[in-house]
């Protein structure tokens, strides 16, 4: 399906707008990362006619690149600020993370894990040609977190898991917040705040997300 530069940017504006009014989309910060983050860089060349469709799609290994509005629902829910430090598991092809680039800014930093070699190969290509240079992608076993660099003001994960894995809510700041779908395929977004040393749970709703694989996760 080809598509010309012109169209992207057009139906990109168009997907936004109509996250906007479906509420998804609720800050000028959000809407701005979307903006200015063209998706068709971070999918399959295969995909691309399909970009802006508010759907997930696959990128290989078994993975999916979440539906925008899931992107949306998890960046304004977890309230992400300027110059914060931020873990994400599942790197995929690096869509989300370009996102959430856009709103810690050039003084803040994402540190994603990927379980696919190959994933993280494309979703280093992928932020390099968009010109985003504070995201770090290792690879590894992301339900273990990432302690070296901890803490962190903001977790989120993009694949969903048994529990909530106990060394992210080690590794998650104090205040900070921390976001896990829950379940097994169909699961709850489960957001988790921790304050003053209390954690505070709250369900989002329904979703539905490929996996967490690992030793907190589940099992191959």
């Amino acid at each position: 399906m080809f598509i010309r530069t012109m169209d992207y940017h057009n139906k990109r504006n168009d997907l936004v707008e109509k996250l906007r009014q479906e509420g998804r989309i609720r800050t000028d910060e959000v809407k701005k990362a979307f903006l200015e983050v063209p998706r068709e860089e971070f999918v399959l060349k295969k995909m691309k006619g399909y970009s802006y469709i508010d759907t997930p799609l696959e990128i290989g290994n078994g993975q999916t690149i979440s539906a925008p509005h899931m992107v949306a629902i998890m960046c304004e829910s977890l309230d992400i600020k300027k110059g914060q430090k931020i873990l994400e598991i599942g790197t995929g092809l690096g869509y989300h993370a370009a996102i959430v680039s856009k709103l810690v800014g050039k003084n803040g930093h994402i540190y994603s894990v990927e379980r696919f070699s190959s994933l993280a190969k494309k979703a280093k290509e992928n932020l390099k040609n968009a010109n985003i240079k504070n995201v770090t992608i290792i690879i590894g076993d992301g339900s273990e977190g990432l302690k070296i660099y901890a803490p962190y003001e903001r977790i989120y994960v993009t694949c969903a898991a048994p529990n909530i894995p106990s060394p992210l809510i080690d590794q998650l700041n104090d205040p900070g917040k921390l976001m896990v779908p829950v379940g097994r395929i169909m699961c709850i977004l489960k957001l988790l705040e921790k304050i003053e040393g209390e954690l505070i749970k709250k369900d989002l709703g329904g979703c539905a997300f490929v996996p967490l694989v690992g030793k907190y996760g589940f099992k191959l």
